[in-house]
C-alpha cells in the first residue's frame, strides 16, 4: 500500500456526520494507506452509519472520554482492530449552551466546569489511555480554534482551546521521552455540527471569506483534514508542541 500514511494505524474520535473535520481525516488517511479505527459517544448506531461511506468501512469504538472506565478499557477495545497505534486524532470539544452566545458572564461553574472537562482535558485523558498502544514516532493531533484572542459568542469555549493549546504544549513535553509528537491544528470557521450549535458563529463567517488572504470556503473540511494527516505522517519528525492554522491566512492579519 501506498501514501502518506502507508502502514499506519490511527484512531480518530469525533465523527459525527460526513461533513465533520473528523469523517474527513478519516477519509484522507484511508486513502493515503492508513487502517483507521474511530470513537463515538452517544448515537453509536450514526456514528456506525457514516463509517460505512468512508472509503473502507471503519470498526467503531464507544468512548466517553469522561466515563473513566472506557479510557481505561480502550487500549484492549483497539486491540480488538488492531495491534496497536501510531497516531490519534482529538476532535472532541462540547460546552453546555449558557458556556455559549455572549452569556460569558452569567454561566455557572457546572457548566464551565464541563466544558474544560470535555473540551479540554480530555486531550490529556486520551492521550494516556492511548499511550500503551503507541510506539516511539506516534503523533497525537487535535483540533483548535485560535484561542491566542477573544471571539464573540464563543465564551468559555474559547476558554476551553486556550487551556487545550496549553495542555497541547505540557504534552509535547512529558510525552517526548517516548518520541511521541502532539500538535494542534487550529482551523478557520466551518460549518459543522460543532459550529451549528454556536449561537451567533455566523458572525465569523463572513469576515473570514472576505479578509482571509486566500479566501476561505465554509464548507471544506479537506485542507484542514490534510494538514492533520500531515502530522500523523513521518514527514513532521521533529515538530511538537505546535500549533498549525490552517484558516486561509486569518490568523496574520490585524483586527
Amino acid at each position: 500500500m501506498s501514501g502518506l500514511l502507508a502502514g499506519k494505524r490511527l484512531l480518530v474520535t469525533g465523527v459525527i456526520t460526513d461533513a465533520s473535520i473528523a469523517f474527513n481525516v478519516a477519509k484522507v488517511a484511508q486513502e493515503n494507506g492508513a487502517t483507521v479505527v474511530l470513537t463515538g459517544f452517544g448515537r453509536l448506531s450514526l456514528v456506525e452509519r457514516i463509517a460505512k461511506r468512508l472509503p473502507e468501512a471503519a470498526p467503531v469504538i464507544e468512548l466517553d472520554v469522561t466515563n473513566q472506565e472506557h479510557l481505561a478499557g480502550l487500549a484492549d477495545k483497539v486491540r480488538e482492530h488492531v495491534d496497536g497505534l501510531d497516531g490519534v486524532v482529538h476532535s472532541i470539544g462540547f460546552a453546555p449552551q449558557s458556556c455559549l452566545g455572549g452569556g460569558f458572564l452569567d454561566a455557572p461553574w457546572e457548566d464551565v466546569a464541563t466544558a474544560l472537562q470535555v473540551s479540554t482535558f480530555s486531550y490529556k485523558s486520551l492521550a494516556t489511555a492511548a499511550l500503551p498502544l503507541m510506539s516511539s514516532g506516534g503523533s497525537i493531533v487535535g483540533l483548535t480554534f485560535d484561542a491566542t484572542k477573544a471571539w464573540p459568542v464563543y465564551d468559555w469555549m474559547g476558554v476551553a482551546k486556550a487551556g487545550l493549546e496549553s495542555a497541547n504544549r505540557y504534552l509535547a513535553l512529558h510525552l517526548g521521552k517516548h518520541g511521541i509528537r502532539s500538535n494542534l491544528v487550529s482551523a478557520g470557521p466551518l460549518r459543522t455540527m460543532a459550529a451549528k450549535s454556536i449561537p451567533g458563529f455566523e458572525q465569523f463567517e463572513d469576515a473570514w471569506s472576505e479578509r482571509a488572504p486566500l479566501g476561505w470556503d465554509l464548507t471544506d473540511t479537506e485542507p484542514t483534514a490534510r494538514a492533520i494527516c500531515a502530522l500523523l505522517s513521518d514527514w513532521f519528525p521533529a515538530t511538537t508542541g505546535e500549533m498549525v492554522h490552517v484558516d486561509g491566512g486569518y490568523h496574520a492579519l490585524g483586527a
